[in-house]
């Protein structure tokens, strides 16, 4: 199954996408993910895409739909994939149909999106932790590491990301519904969409995703 998992920051993507990366057997990636693997290899799109960042731009459609084709090309012995925040405008929904087609692998075929109403998105980012190592993400009042700071997984040092900070939050949410919106609307045309309630538990919204999955 091809699979793109939309929501607003805070919506619990990561977890769920994960989630079904080892349910379906199929891989996974987000393209925040893939900015770092590039730049931290210094690849060509890598320094494209940094080129922009540096100046305060938005990269380019085309530089990340190039990113995100290579990671699919890559792992084309897999049976499906999961994107999980990609795409996040309708020109990228299109431009990653087009490029999906153009390479023989066909219509995306399921779009799911996790609506979590904004006060609660809030209350989740503004207690993230991510560890600094292997981007492991923990809440201080959801899901805490168990020792204070530390990541459960390596053993090293927790933060808060600058982005994780009470008026950078409203700005990515704010940022979020005014690009998504029409992504929705592209998707639920198309009749791939599925709307989840991301507000419930882990365990809930995990239960609801197996019977979507399933069917």
């Amino acid at each position: 199954m091809k699979i793109i998992l939309m929501g607003p920051p805070g919506a619990g993507k990561g977890t769920q996408g994960n989630w079904i990366s080892n349910y379906l057997n199929i891989p996974k990636v987000s393209s925040g993910d893939l900015f770092r693997e590039h730049q931290n290899n210094k690849t060509e799109l890598g320094q494209l895409a940094s080129s922009y960042m540096q100046k305060g731009k938005l990269v380019p459609d085309k530089i990340t739909v190039a990113m995100v084709m290579e990671w699919i090309d890559n792992n084309k012995q897999s049976e499906g994939f999961v994107l999980d925040g990609y795409p996040r405008t309708l020109p990228q929904a299109e431009a990653l149909d087009i490029a999906l087609n153009n390479n023989g692998l066909g219509n995306v075929d399921k779009a799911i999106n996790v609506d979590v109403p904004t006060e609660v998105l809030i209350s989740r980012l503004s207690g993230r932790l991510v560890c600094t190592n292997c981007n492991q993400i923990y809440n201080i009042k959801y899901a805490p590491p168990k020792n204070d700071r530390v990541c459960d997984n390596c053993t090293k040092q927790l933060q808060i990301r600058d982005d994780d900070k009470i008026e950078a939050i409203q700005k990515r949410i704010q940022v979020y519904f005014e690009s998504t919106a029409p992504l929705i609307s592209y998707y639920e045309s198309t009749n791939i969409l599925v709307e989840i309630d991301g507000s419930n538990s882990i365990s809930v919204v995990t239960e609801e995703l197996k019977s979507i999955l399933s069917n």
